[in-house]
């Protein structure tokens, strides 16, 4: 028999395309008025009673990012009577862009909200059966959100820019019959017409269904399709009730969204996506008995509690019938490379914490499907917030290596391993189509030793969750030959069988990198910088507040503390902080550090009055976790600035530096040509090399502007030498070189310094950029021979190779550190260092005289076009240092004082810490008041060095014991990593392990 589902496909999609107008048989006109909104959105309230102007189908509509509000109304014709009846109401939509263009939220004249209209969801059920005679009013809170354009530069990202020429024409708004049985037939045909394609292994099931389908299409009459559906979808009742087989891979439907909390809209209108997409769903679990919905981030079911509660009161409602499901107990779905130590651990104690409080649930997966990889020390920081599980679909995404995995085991940088499954559907927005639910069982890489995989169900990004078609295809798979099996299922149920039947995983361990939008760790460099000194404010403030309640009976301003770390959490969302949103939202969060950082400045500062006194003095505050310059972590005390730096003209031109430990030659182009480590007898530099030198690269990826940078981008660079000023400068005891450059049509200034009792040398450079499609790194070649290298990310550092012997090593060109980079021989290294900085490259190569240069650069600015035009420009300041002789210990250090430099000018009294630890290999990440209002002291410490460390731990305030707990603040066992030690506790901590402790404050006189 000769194959012919082709000419059955061409049949198929022809016919199909006669039978779908007939679901609606019958319709008549509605009548719509619209009111535009002046300015940004109003209340609901105010919505309601604008007046309105008469409109017509096919009018305009809609300026970028307005808001309009339109009326429909209607009569359902009695002749009606026992039929479904359905409103059509037709936006503008653009079938191709759901979730990118117009949306609407439907309203009833009470204020209640209906649910949302998206371009795959243009109904709205009246009656079902109908009376005939019902009266239809309805209001359309209708956003006419642009059509972003992929890859090329647009002024629509913002609406200081955008414009006010109408987005859309309104489409159809009529009352319909709503034929069911027709609509039926249309899901039948589509599930078996995509079936019968992925079915290589059973030729006669094959024939069966083409033969099925051939028969069904033979019962249509074209020109009478409601009065023969039924005849058709007879044809198909055999076929369709065929059982899968019991080996069949069974895939669990997850109903989800995934709502990017901004992107290629501002942080407004999310809270506005998330109100359509959620009075959608919870709109289709009143009529899909067997529907599950899930639901990531606890900041967006907050927008709904604070902004649309109307809508939320019916979540809280499915959430209770344990339908509606919060997933992922992060308060954002975060970037995971970025984010500082403590930050990536708020992500989860605040998502948690709120689905706790108002929901009593408490998560156990993580859910990330969309973030750019996953940082090493995370598997230990899901484990501490009380969880087991991970998702992501995102690693799909890596264009060089196929990850050998769907589901294993994580193990990160302490040991730490999380069960983690990646769904080989391949896509967080499955459609149910055949093929999608065909490849996912072709595609699991665990065949023979697991069966299950999850498939991530609906429209996001606004485009309105899972649709009643997608309901309607699971429940043809639920239990069909030649299909795997589908269920509806929470992401718990899936990890519990899941878990229980792979008894023992493969193991990946290290980070979790995609081989794809490594620029994602340069661009929008402010975003970036307000995030690095946010998570530094942030430790300050609460330092310094529970100092002084400890020490003084302050208030501790619990609330303010709170609302901010959610707001710098929220920015740390995956397309924020990363860089790779519009330029609205980048310009608001701009604005927005600016505030966190002025709020946070006076909560340290008048914490630090209360402290010391009056606002000028000899002792000043160290805010890092180790001391400085005789002033213990913690505290506030005379700084012993030590001899003063000597700063001398160098011969053939430039500069020389010195402080007695290091000897730095700055030549006459400004670039250092020596950096002599003195206590080590050791140059730093390879010969004839030079470090600060600035280099610039064309940068042209090949898609997804902000995103990426392709390897082809080294190809081509400019080194700038021209040098436009050079100077010697004393600040006693430091010592200076200033110079300036020009190039292009930007400009740079930096300051060269060197600082008493330090081998650090700190950079600290200022950009007028002004440049397009370039990309800007910072080079430091170091006479080093290594085969790794460290890079710091939470809670500790990851080790990458320095070589590129396999096809994984040479795909991590671009990679993520935090304050320090480390390059080390046995006996001696070098620790690059940064304030706000995270993507560099290092590469490796043998001189010609038989010595291993690796030379390391930091990566800058860049300056795509997409989706933000204007990306970067204008002026940046960064601090970098380059420690020559540097430990592990000492990349640590000096890594928190580049960032949390002791803060002057001092105050009049002298403050003592209320933690003392006595090894600098244990640093402290988090002091700070317990959450639940006790007046405990929580200190959060970890092992930074991966070494065994011990270390006495002394409280210096009045405590009436202690308990080690998790990163909520909650009790844990005992264990031997605690020993109690009179009223110190002494610590045994493995590698870069994390332990949290609460301490009880006695409190009385």
């Amino acid at each position: 028999m000769h194959d012919d589902r082709r000419l059955i496909e061409d049949r198929l999609g022809r016919v199909l395309g006669r039978i779908r107008p007939a679901i609606y048989p019958e319709s008549v006109p509605l009548r719509a008025s619209m009111w535009v909104a002046p300015g940004e959105p109003v209340s609901v309230a105010e919505g309601l009673a604008a007046a309105r102007t008469p409109v017509e189908p096919g009018a305009r509509w809609g300026a970028p990012w307005g808001t309009s509000w339109l009326t429909v109304e209607g009569t359902v014709p009695d002749e009606w009577a026992g039929k479904t009846v359905e409103a059509i109401i037709d936006l503008g939509f653009d079938a191709g862009m759901t979730g990118f263009q117009c949306e609407g939220l439907v309203y009833r004249p009470d204020g209640s909200p209906v649910k949302g209209l998206h371009p795959q969801n243009r109904w709205v059920r009246v009656a079902a059966p109908a009376v005939g005679g019902e009266q239809v009013l309805w209001h359309v809170e209708a956003a006419s959100n642009p059509v972003i354009p992929f890859f090329g530069p647009t002024e629509l990202g913002d609406k200081e820019t955008a414009g006010n020429e109408p987005q859309y024409r309104l489409g159809r708004m009529d009352l319909v019959v709503f034929d069911e049985q027709v609509w039926e037939l249309v899901l039948d045909l589509e599930v078996l017409g995509e079936l019968m394609h992925e079915m290589p292994e059973d030729p006669a099931r094959r024939y069966d269904i083409v033969r099925a389908i051939e028969r069904a299409l033979d019962a249509i009459d074209l020109q009478n399709v409601n009065t023969t559906a039924a005849a058709a979808r007879a044809c198909l009742v055999d076929v369709l009730a065929q059982p899968a087989i019991p080996s069949a891979h069974r895939i669990s439907a997850v109903g989800h969204a995934h709502i990017d909390t901004a992107w290629l809209w501002p942080l407004r209108e999310t809270v506005r996506k998330v109100a359509r997409t959620a009075a959608n769903m919870t709109a289709l679990l009143e009529d899909e008995p067997d529907f599950i919905y899930t639901m990531s981030q606890a900041a967006q079911y907050d927008f709904l509690k604070q902004h649309r509660p109307e809508v939320y009161a019916r979540v809280k409602a499915a959430v209770a019938e344990g339908r509606f499901v919060p997933a992922g107990g992060m308060w954002v779905e975060a970037d995971t490379n970025m984010p500082g130590s403590e930050a990536m651990a708020r992500q989860f104690v605040h998502g948690k914490r709120f689905f706790l409080e108002e929901f009593g649930i408490e998560n156990e997966e993580a859910w990330l499907p969309d973030t750019f990889g996953f940082a090493a020390g995370l598997p230990q920081i899901i484990k501490a917030a009380g969880s087991k599980w991970l998702l992501t679909q995102k690693i799909s995404w890596s264009q060089t290596n196929t990850f050998p995995h769907h589901t294993f085991l994580w193990e990160g940088i302490d040991g730490t391993r999380i069960f983690t499954h990646f769904p080989p559907v391949d896509t967080y927005n499955c459609s149910m189509q055949g093929r999608e639910i065909a490849y996912a069982a072709r595609n699991f890489k665990e065949k023979g030793r697991a069966t299950r995989s999850l498939a991530p169900t609906g429209w996001g990004d606004g485009g309105g969750g899972t649709t009643r078609e997608m309901v309607a295809k699971a429940a043809r798979m639920r239990n069909l030959e030649g299909s795997p099996t589908v269920v509806w299922d929470k992401p718990a149920d899936f990890f519990t069988a899941a878990e229980a039947e792979y008894a023992n995983p493969a193991v990946w361990v290290g980070e979790l990198y995609l081989e794809l939008h490594r620029a994602t760790l340069t661009s929008q460099a402010k975003t970036k910088q307000g995030n690095r000194r946010s998570e530094h404010l942030l430790r300050e403030a609460e330092l310094w507040a529970a100092t002084a309640t400890v020490r003084k009976g302050a208030a501790y301003p619990a609330e303010d503390l709170d609302r901010l770390w959610k707001t710098v959490l929220l920015h740390q969302f995956h397309d924020i902080l990363p860089g790779s949103s519009i330029a609205w939202v980048h310009r608001e969060a701009q604005q927005t550090y600016a505030e966190v950082a002025a709020e946070l400045s006076t909560i340290i500062e008048q914490a630090q009055w209360v402290l010391g006194g009056e606002q000028s003095g000899p002792n000043v505050f160290n805010p890092a976790p180790h001391s400085w310059r005789g002033i213990p972590a913690g505290a506030a005390a005379p700084e012993d600035p030590g001899p003063a730096c000597t700063v001398r003209e160098r011969t053939g031109g430039g500069f020389v530096l010195e402080n007695g430990l290091v000897r730095v030659e700055v030549d006459a182009r400004g670039l250092i040509v020596s950096l002599y480590d003195i206590e080590h007898d050791r140059e730093t530099l390879p010969p004839g090399a030079a470090a600060n030198l600035l280099q610039l690269h064309q940068d042209y990826p090949n898609s997804w502007d902000a995103w990426d940078v392709d390897r082809f981008y080294r190809d081509t660079v400019t080194d700038l030498t021209t040098i436009d000023s050079l100077a010697a400068e004393t600040d006693s005891p430091a010592a200076s070189v200033r110079l300036g450059r020009s190039f292009g049509s930007s400009e740079v200034e930096q300051t060269l310094t060197l600082r008493p009792g330090t081998r650090a040398l700190e950079i600290a450079t200022t950009v007028d950029w002004h440049e397009t499609e370039k990309f800007l790194k910072l080079t430091f070649p170091l006479d080093i021979h290594a085969d790794r290298y460290a890079a710091e990310t939470q809670f500790g550092h990851l080790y990458r190779p320095t070589h590129t012997n396999t096809s994984w090593e040479w795909a991590k060109f671009e990679a993520c550190n935090h304050r320090f980079l480390h390059v080390g021989e046995p006996n001696w290294g070098v620790a690059i260092l940064n304030d706000a900085t995270y993507g560099h490259d290092l590469t490796r190569t043998v001189r010609p005289d038989g010595g291993t240069t690796i030379t390391v650069r930091a990566s800058l600015l860049r300056a795509p076009r997409f989706p933000d035009p204007r990306t970067d420009q204008g002026t940046h300041h960064f601090r970098h240092a380059i420690h020559p002789g540097a430990t592990l210990t000492d990349a640590v250090r000096e890594g928190y004082r580049v960032n949390l430099p002791p803060f002057t000018p001092g105050v009049a009294n002298p403050v003592t810490p209320l933690f003392v630890v006595d090894n600098d290999d244990i640093v402290t990440s988090a002091v700070k008041l317990a959450d639940d209002g006790s007046g405990d002291v929580i200190i959060r410490l970890y092992e930074a060095t991966g070494t065994r460390a011990t270390t006495l731990l002394t409280p210096e305030f009045p405590t009436t014991g202690h308990r080690r707990c998790d990163l909520l603040e909650r009790p844990l066992p005992d264990d031997d990593s605690v020993i109690p030690q009179g009223r110190a506790v002494r610590l045994h901590l493995r590698p870069f392990q994390l332990i949290t402790l609460r301490f009880t404050h006695d409190s009385r006189p």
